[in-house]
Order: structure tokens, then C-alpha cells, then sequence
């Protein structure tokens, strides 16, 4: 069959890699794709929210499926637009339509889902501009620290923690009153702070049964010792050691099982994956956020624990038969390590040429932020590249992934050399 992936990152790279080894992939198109994900298939230059170019794309080809990597074609209504083309309707979209992108695309919307379903979430309340006066008298009467939250899609920038009242008071205005994350804004979600340590626990559905897929924690900070600017992921680590089997289990009969039947129950039709953002708060799992898709930079170490067949269980969701589908997972450990351009995640530095990546002796180069230029590869992103192993061990894993990613060089280049080190 033929398979087109959406986007251009490093989590498409590595959702290529794993279905270019299926049998059943005859031909793979991703658009627009980047350097590296050339090497399993052809890249097309369209963008993710340009629907109509996918579907010329689609139709030209012969697509029979296609696994929408991003949430911003999603939230767009990617899925819908299929199901309302009478040439596309019957081709297959791996990611949920446009209400069950809700789940990501309003954090309003996935909080009132979460209390009206009994899943755990930290308290909160939702303000508008005409109630912003509201919002900061109740900020007055929140404990610190407490949470801000942009109510829509800001890029991954739109969550802010403020450890006073002035400063959280300031932020609100300036989110409601001055757009400071523009329309996203508009609605601001006041949340209680959590404490404990955090995981990714990924969901696949096909509406009614699901998978659990690996789990994994990603690393946000900028800086070594989980310090500076947060980024879009600086790395990732799968299997998480503190989600034991006791814990996994509160996690699927507390939320994920509320969450599938939640969907069904409210009749949100949902085919693709679920990202539930977890807090382990003294043993307990707390929901964050849910993601609408797979998440970055944790696919990378995901993908290379799942041995069985990718695109069977991608088709397992399509057909709705993913309960006779089986997910074989590797007992060994993968890491991830992110290589992010000089001056990231502030103003970066872009078109420097990629070398020694054929130095790279133990590990995957799932490509991000990358073009060609002629016979060179360049920077173009932030994320440039996610260094990507697996080794019987986290201390192995993560000093293969380490000494991989130092193997390779262009200028300003950067990562953390302590990614998983709090975990061992």
C-alpha cells in the first residue's frame, strides 16, 4: 500500500523509519518532509495545513493511508476535510477529527472532558477578557505556585508557571488584555500547580479498543541540571523506571480507560493517538494535558521499542480491528538525544552545514530542523537532529546516544550531556 506522512520533524523521521521496514508499504510519500527523511521515502513540498495540495498529492499517488504527525492540521480539521470529499472520503486518516483534536486544541475543553469523566487533573478556572477582574481576584485565593495556561494552540509556549501573585496577575492581563500569545489567549485556563515528577504515556485507538504504546519521559529545559528556557525537547528516555507496573495500571483504569470510554460516551469519534501528559505525584498519576498525536522528542525513543509491524496496527486503528492487532514491545532501553541549534530556543542560527553523521557508530540521526542544499544537508530549525539508540541498559543507552551525538558537527551546535540522568 501506498502510506503519506504529514510534517517535517523529528517524530515524522522516526514514524518513516519504522513504516518504511513494514511489508506492507509499497511507496511513502511525507510531506514536506526534510534531509533526512529522504533515505525511506519520497519527500513532496506541501504544507501540513494546505489540504487542498494533499489532496491533488493523495489522488496523483495512490494514497491508502495517511498518519497525520502534527496537531496543527488536526485542529485544523485535516481528517474532516477527508470525510467530506467525496474522492477522499474512503482513504484512511491515522489522527482524530476535528472535535477529538479538541482534547489538544482547547485546554478548556480537555479540563471540563477530565472533571465530567472523574479523571484526575489539578483544579482550576477558565477567564476571559470581560472576566479578566474575576480571574485576578481569584488568583488572590489560588495557592502559589500556580499555572497559566493559553486555552489554544502558542507552539508548545503557552504554559507559564508564576511563583508569585504580582507575577501571575501581570501574566494574566497580559494574556487576556494585551494577546500576548495572540488568539490563543483568548480564553486562559488558571490551574493549581502539581508537584512530582513527570512521564508521556501514548495511546492508540481505534475508537472503541486501544494499545498502549511505550512510555517515556522528554527533557524540556534548555540547559543541563533541567535548568533555562524551556524548548520543544532536548531529549527523551523509554522505559521510565518510576512507572512500574502498579503505577501503569492506576494510569490505565484511572485515565486511560475513562478517557477512551469518555470519548465514546460524549460520541467524539477518535481513530489515532492519545498523548496523556502524567504527573506521578507520590504514586499517583495526575493528568497534565492531553496531545492529540504522538509527541516529540519522544516518538524517536518510542518507535525503536515497538517490534511488531507499525503499519498493522496503524491499520488496526483505520479498520477499527485493533484489538486482534498485536504490539510487541523490546524490554531494552532507547534514548534520545536532541541536537538543537546555537542561540535556540531564542533567535537561532540557520543554514550551517550538517558533517560525520556516517561517524555516528550505534545509533539512528532522525533528521528535524533540516534541508539540502546541493549535496550538503543544512540547518533550518531549532531541533536539528535527535540521536537515537537502544542498548540493554539506561546507562549504556544513554552513553551511546551521548557519544553518537559528539561524533557529529556543524557551527553553534548544541545538546545536553545529562539527558536521563536524574532517572539513574
Amino acid at each position: 500500500m501506498n502510506i503519506l506522512i504529514l510534517g517535517s520533524g523529528g517524530r515524522e523521521s522516526a514514524f518513516a523509519w519504522k513504516v518504511a521496514q513494514s511489508p506492507k508499504c509499497e511507496k511513502l510519500f511525507i510531506a514536506p518532509g526534510n534531509a533526512g527523511t529522504t533515505q525511506y521515502g519520497t519527500n513532496v513540498n506541501i504544507k501540513v495545513t494546505d489540504f487542498e495540495g494533499i489532496k491533488g498529492l493523495v489522488l496523483k499517488e495512490g494514497i491508502d493511508l495517511v498518519l497525520v504527525g502534527p496537531e496543527e492540521p488536526l485542529v485544523k480539521g485535516v481528517h474532516d476535510f477527508f470525510l467530506a470529499d467525496e474522492q477522499l472520503k474512503n482513504i484512511p486518516v491515522v489522527g482524530p477529527q476535528q472535535e477529538g483534536a479538541q482534547l489538544e486544541g482547547s485546554k478548556d475543553f480537555s479540563k471540563i472532558f477530565m472533571e465530567k469523566h472523574n479523571i484526575p487533573t489539578a483544579a482550576y478556572k477558565t477567564f476571559t477578557k470581560d472576566s479578566l477582574e474575576d480571574g485576578l481576584t481569584y488568583l488572590a485565593t489560588a495557592g502559589l505556585p500556580v499555572v497559566l495556561k493559553a486555552d489554544g494552540l502558542a507552539a508548545g509556549k503557552g504554559v507559564l508557571i508564576c511563583l508569585t501573585l504580582e507575577e501571575a496577575q501581570t501574566e494574566l492581563k497580559a494574556m487576556l488584555a494585551d494577546a500576548k500569545f495572540g488568539e490563543a489567549s483568548s480564553r486562559v485556563v488558571v490551574e493549581q500547580f502539581l508537584t512530582g515528577i513527570e512521564l508521556s504515556v501514548f495511546v492508540m485507538t481505534d475508537g472503541n479498543s486501544y494499545k498502549i504504546l511505550p512510555e517515556a519521559k522528554d527533557y524540556k529545559r534548555i540547559g543541563e541540571g533541567d535548568t533555562g528556557l524551556n524548548t520543544g525537547g532536548m531529549g527523551s528516555i523509554s522505559p521510565v523506571p518510576f512507572a512500574d507496573a502498579d503505577f501503569m495500571k492506576k494510569v490505565e483504569e484511572r485515565v486511560i480507560i475513562p478517557t477512551v470510554e469518555g470519548l465514546k460516551k460524549d460520541g467524539i469519534p477518535y481513530k489515532g493517538f492519545i498523548f496523556i501528559g502524567l504527573m506521578n505525584s507520590n504514586g499517583e498519576p495526575w493528568v497534565i494535558e492531553y496531545n492529540c498525536r504522538m509527541g516529540d522528542p519522544e516518538t524517536e525513543s518510542v518507535m525503536r521499542r515497538i517490534d511488531s509491524d507499525f503499519v498493522d496496527l496503524l491499520l488496526g486503528v483505520a479498520e477499527g480491528n485493533l484489538d486482534t492487532k498485536e504490539l510487541t514491545i523490546s524490554p531494552k532501553t532507547a534514548a534520545t538525544v536532541v541536537m538543537v541549534a546555537g542561540g535556540y530556543p531564542g533567535e537561532y542560527l540557520k543554514n550551517k552545514v550538517i558533517t560525520g553523521t556516517e561517524n555516528v557508530r550505534d545509533s539512528i540521526v532522525f533528521h528535524a530542523g533540516t534541508a539540502m542544499d546541493g549535496e550538503d544537508v543544512i540547518t533550518t530549525g531549532g531541533r536539528v537532529l535527535a540521536i537515537t539508540t537502544v542498548q540493554d541498559n539506561m546507562f549504556s543507552a544513554l552513553q551511546q546516544a551521548t557519544a553518537d551525538a559528539s561524533r557529529i558537527y556543524y557551527d553553534g551546535m548544541y545538546f545536553r550531556k545529562d539527558i536521563g540522568f536524574d532517572l539513574l
